[in-house]
């Protein structure tokens, strides 16, 4: 009897590479001309999962999230992963965007990738959901396999990843 082989799928982010992304991010805005004298902030807060950006205007709010993102991309941060909320006026006339890190698969990401299996009508693939992870299972290596193409050609509106292979 042959053995089940499966991965796990999952998202997020590696925040080291956030925080030196948000650190050349600050850097670099700093040393701009037209930031020099302005009161700007980046944070990073890890375990709410989120960035907050504080700027004097929405225009050089706007300046800042480009230059983050710029750096996101170079240190290989999945933007799809960022979710940037309304700009909101704080103290002093100047403004703050909260922008959400998505790590871990939502209940809804879940049970779409889930979905997606099932209607691919595979043979002997299961999809099981475990909290964050969605762990995909089956007999056939070819299986799993033509499972994280399907997988990667669907647009769930973040990064997916793809770990844990084990084979029984």
């Amino acid at each position: 009897m042959a053995g089940t082989s499966s991965f796990d799928v999952t998202t997020g982010v590696d925040y080291m590479e956030v925080t030196n992304a948000v650190t050349q991010a600050t850097k670099e805005i700093t040393q701009r001309y037209d930031f020099k004298g302005l009161k700007v902030s980046i944070d990073l807060d890890a375990k709410a999962h989120t960035l907050t950006l504080g700027a004097p205007d929405e225009f050089k709010l706007k300046a800042m999230w480009d230059v983050l993102q710029s750096k996101l991309v170079r240190r290989q941060v999945p933007l799809k992963n960022m979710k940037p909320g309304e700009v909101a006026t704080a103290a002093s006339a100047s403004v703050r965007q909260v922008i959400a890190i998505q790590n871990g698969l939502t209940a809804d990401h879940a049970r779409e990738v889930a979905k997606t299996i099932k209607d691919a009508k595979m043979k002997k693939v299961q999809a099981a959901i475990q909290g964050d992870t969605v762990r995909i299972s089956s007999p056939s290596k070819d299986e799993l396999q033509a499972a994280i193409a399907l997988l990667k050609q669907q647009d769930l509106g973040v990064e997916l990843k793809f770990g844990n292979f084990r084979s029984n």
